[in-house]
């Protein structure tokens, strides 16, 4: 295995040096867009991959981003049928990103997707800066899904799963087109906003709906 697959696996095998063998990355997708949860994966590796490194079908792993829908694809299949990786997902609604805000939502669907795992991991690599009310001991990482194959793979099950669940809500809610851009900003989605308004699943405490839902209470009734 080369250099650059032991490089991206180093903060995990540091910790299984250490004896630490239920090490989870996670990651979260989903904090951005206009509509929609966000959903977050945590993914543990087997330890044993501290001597013989990671699952070579898996190499191409990297932060979702990176990744086209094909790939993405690719590896959730393999993340999820590996018979050596666990894994949970979990997401937290509008309602709930409404009331607490998305980073808060955000660090619930974290913590969610975590105390599903069984067992509970010892340590989590983290993308991004340290969550203070995570409730497990924990190394932060920024750019971490592209540092960290286990946050990279939590990335790839987060996004998967999401946009799986935003095609969903295209057909229930058809003409914004959630299927393709996913509840993100695009001026499509801008404009169906402004044509139909928003939709039971839009963040109404995202601009613009705000503006747009005064606007709607201000006006008078249809004759």
């Amino acid at each position: 295995m080369s250099a650059k697959y032991w490089h991206r696996l180093a903060h995990e095998r540091e910790l299984w040096q250490q004896g630490l063998a239920w090490v989870a990355g996670v990651d979260e997708a989903g904090c951005g867009p206009l509509a929609g949860p966000v959903v977050a994966a945590a993914v543990v590796f087997p330890c044993r991959w501290l001597e013989c490194g990671l699952c070579a079908k898996l190499r191409g792993l990297n932060d979702s981003k990176q990744l086209t829908e094909e790939q993405r694809e690719k590896y959730f299949s393999l993340l999820s049928t590996h018979p050596e990786i666990r894994y949970a997902i979990a997401g937290v609604d509008v309602e709930m990103i409404d009331r607490i805000n998305i980073r808060q939502a955000a660090w619930r669907a974290m913590n969610l997707a975590l105390d599903r795992l069984d067992p509970k991991p010892q340590h989590v690599l983290v993308d991004g800066l340290k969550i203070k009310w995570l409730a497990y001991a924990q190394t932060a990482l920024v750019q971490g899904d592209c540092k960290s194959y286990s946050i990279a793979a939590a990335s790839v099950l987060a996004k998967v799963t999401r946009d799986r669940m935003m095609r969903e809500f295209d057909r229930l809610y058809p003409g914004y087109g959630f299927a393709q851009h996913k509840g993100y900003a695009t001026p499509q989605h801008l404009a169906a906003i402004n044509q139909r308004g928003p939709c039971p699943i839009h963040r109404r405490s995202f601009a613009p709906f705000r503006p747009v839902e005064t606007q709607l209470e201000l006006s008078p009734p249809p004759p």
